[in-house]
């Protein structure tokens, strides 16, 4: 069969699975997330259905999503939200750091893999993923509560922590000198502070070189914008991902609501897409012999990363239901992690079985973390009912 004919093929029964996927889990009520994850598993390689001929095409389409997801997402706040929010949740950032890259750490000590795998597993355990949960808030109505500014406070300053961490990482897997990493972090961060500038004093003039009232001409000019500023972004060693935050937060008033109507259907097919290869790059036969480590990393993870939330929305005054909410939402790992693995792994300085047991955890995590910001709300209500006080004499006359 002809490789187009073949590549289209196999592209039309992904992009149909996942709708059947995504009609399934509308019907229950649940995120389908999960069940994009597991669809790429049976699909990618080592699955039941292994495909060949789309693999660079989802690949480009996956980063899309990430890009996507992350825009959509700056364009609900403004650039002065944003700096109120770091200054107000940068102990919480530090506070993630601690709780959450630690298990990492003292797992990668414990399994024998020396410094450089702590370095590797303790940022894999430590990064949640924007994109995960940007698609979680928006599926379940969250980006109006109270705790989301928290929430996004929190990924914010991991990914600007990503921005120092990874040039950070190259160095060490490359042996690269002190001073060469060291211009890589300071270019990292001189890009962040100077996006983060345009978008304070110059949003007006992004929103106006972005706008049109032509449909058409706006998506195209939009769209372009995000690839363009998430591309020079991950040029100078910051997150795509990052770029394409601080593109929405500098897009603001109409442009910014019209922006996001327009991009809503695009954003999810690219994220389906996302999660898909996802699941395409793990392959299951790899999974078995370091489950139990990964399920052991993924408990003790899932209990940080819901302290850091709670304890982050408390010092903002949330209330107990959306400190739970906070801290559930922030439990899913993904993109970043992965990409951590995987450079460690490409440069041949790690064990496979570190390789293996990030993408075992991760896989659970994200499973874990949509099913954890959906359930947060039932489990504190029926802790919220056991701790009401009973009537001592519940059938006394008045």
């Amino acid at each position: 069969m002809d490789e187009t004919a073949k590549a289209l093929i196999e592209l039309g029964a992904v992009i149909f699975a996942l709708g059947v996927l995504g009609r399934f889990a509308n019907r229950f009520g649940m995120s389908p997330i999960p069940l994009y994850l597991l669809g790429g598993l049976a699909f990618g390689q080592g699955g039941f259905f292994p495909l060949g001929e789309t693999s660079e095409f989802s690949d480009v389409a996956s980063e899309l999503g990430v890009v996507l997801l992350l825009l959509l997402l700056g364009l609900e706040f403004t650039a002065s939200e944003l700096v109120t929010g770091l200054r107000r949740s940068w102990m919480a950032g530090v506070v993630d750091i601690v709780l959450n890259a630690t298990p990492g750490v003292v797992a990668a000590y414990l399994l024998g893999w020396g410094s450089t795998g702590a370095l590797v597993l303790g940022g894999v355990t430590y990064i949640s993923s924007s994109g995960i949960i940007a698609k979680v808030l928006s599926d379940l109505g969250r980006l109006g509560n109270r705790e989301t500014p928290v929430v996004l406070s929190i990924l914010v300053f991991e990914d600007l922590t990503m921005a120092v961490y990874l040039p950070i990482l190259t160095g060490v897997l490359g042996g690269v000198s002190l001073l060469g990493g060291l211009q890589t972090v300071g270019i990292a961060l001189l890009t962040v502070t100077v996006v983060l500038v345009v978008a304070l004093k110059y949003g007006r003039n992004v929103s106006a070189i972005v706008h049109s009232e032509h449909r058409e001409v706006f998506l195209l000019q939009l769209l372009g914008a995000a690839l363009l500023v998430s591309g020079i972004a991950s040029a100078l060693q910051v997150s795509a991902a990052v770029g394409a935050f601080m593109l929405g937060i500098a897009i603001s008033g109409s442009t910014a609501h019209s922006a996001a109507k327009l991009l809503e259907p695009l954003r999810d097919l690219f994220a389906a897409m996302f999660f898909v290869v996802f699941g395409f790059n793990t392959d299951p036969t790899q999974i078995p012999p370091v489950l139990g480590a990964a399920v052991l990393l993924a408990i003790a993870t899932t209990a940080t990363k819901v302290a850091t939330g709670w304890w982050a929305a408390s010092r903002v005054g949330v209330r107990r239901m959306g400190r739970a909410r906070a801290g559930a939402a922030l439990v899913a790992r993904g993109e970043f992690s992965i990409v951590i693995a995987g450079l460690a792994l490409a440069a041949g300085q790690v064990d496979d079985e570190l390789a293996a047991l990030a993408t075992a955890y991760v896989l659970l995590m994200a499973i874990i973390g949509p099913v954890a910001a959906r359930v947060a709300e039932p489990v504190m209500n029926l802790v919220t009912r056991s701790e009401k006080p009973r009537d001592p004499f519940p059938d006394a006359l008045p």
